[in-house]
């Protein structure tokens, strides 16, 4: 039996694997795919205290090493489900059942698509939610970014330095990121803006030929691309946790200071509900989680 449980291995996840192996718990970390969540997909932090200029891939690399040296236990497995049996708690995989006497769930977000016909089937096929991972197959071709916010505006930065020329869409005519970032997309020549506009029509045989983009009087263009690199927000990835704990309707988990509504589950980063979904919250939201654990075992 696990003291304790962490399920995803975000820098929420890994964080709370530190802490706890730092207090002496038996510690598993259960991940679907790759440790690092979103934070992957970042080509350059520069939000995190003394932490600057380093990738995502490099810190969350960092972080899984620095879990594994203080003996965490890490399985790259997907979590079906959790089952409340008190002072014990079923986790449940595709493979296996792991029983611990917590749980963190730290599953974080996943990116939200746009819902058009071909979308999922053009993945990979010009279609793609990770400029960082995807970019440089596009070296040197006209492609296009959707979204508004942060990530939509670092992505069109990545790849103005790798394709010929980023469109730019977003529904609005004002940007959500920060006005730093603003000014360097509107700085550079090869970006151009697309507003209050909306990709509305995916044209396509075997790979993304073109996109249709609808603005807010319904005038209508195509834009020949190589790809669309879709970057409007995230959902919690919290589908397999909904029969038994408390959600708000957006599907985050209610969870003032990590608690969830069942006693010795809590909940750690953006899967939370809060205001603030920052790499540097993500930690803290790991390291608040443990310390409740702690405090319930020690009782």
């Amino acid at each position: 039996m696990y003291d304790v449980i962490i399920i995803g291995g975000g820098p929420a996840g890994l964080t709370a694997a530190i802490y706890a192996r730092r207090a002496n718990l038996k510690t598993l970390v259960l991940e679907a795919t790759a440790c690092g969540g979103q934070i992957i997909i970042t080509p350059d932090i520069e939000n995190y205290p003394a932490a600057m200029h380093i990738s995502g891939l490099d810190f969350a690399s960092r972080l899984e090493s620095q879990a594994n040296e203080l003996g965490a236990e890490i399985k790259f497995e997907e979590v079906s489900g959790i089952n409340d049996r008190g002072v014990e708690k079923d986790v449940f995989t595709d493979s296996n059942t792991y029983v611990g006497k917590t749980v963190i769930i730290a599953t974080g977000t996943n990116a939200r698509k746009l819902g058009l016909p071909g979308e999922e089937a053009l993945v990979g096929h010009g279609v793609s939610y990770c400029a960082t991972c995807d970019g440089s197959f596009y070296r040197g071709r006209v492609v296009a970014v959707n979204g508004g916010g942060n990530t939509a505006l670092e992505d069109a930065l990545f790849l103005s330095n790798i394709a010929e020329k980023v469109y730019l869409i977003h529904r609005r005519d004002q940007f959500r990121g920060d006005a730093e970032v603003v000014e360097k997309v509107k700085a550079k020549e090869n970006i151009e803006l697309i507003l209050n506009s909306q990709v509305t029509k995916l044209n396509y045989d075997n790979k993304l030929n073109s996109i249709e983009v609808t603005d807010k009087d319904g005038n209508k263009q195509n834009l020949d691309i190589g790809c669309l690199f879709i970057a409007i927000g995230r959902t919690p990835a919290t589908k397999a946790f909904a029969n038994n704990i408390k959600m708000l309707d957006e599907g985050y988990i209610d969870g003032e200071y990590c608690h969830t509504n069942i006693p010795g589950i809590f909940v750690a980063g953006d899967c939370r509900n809060k205001e603030v979904r920052q790499l540097v919250t993500a930690a803290s939201d790991g390291a608040l989680a443990v310390h409740e654990v702690l405090k319930l075992l020690n009782n």
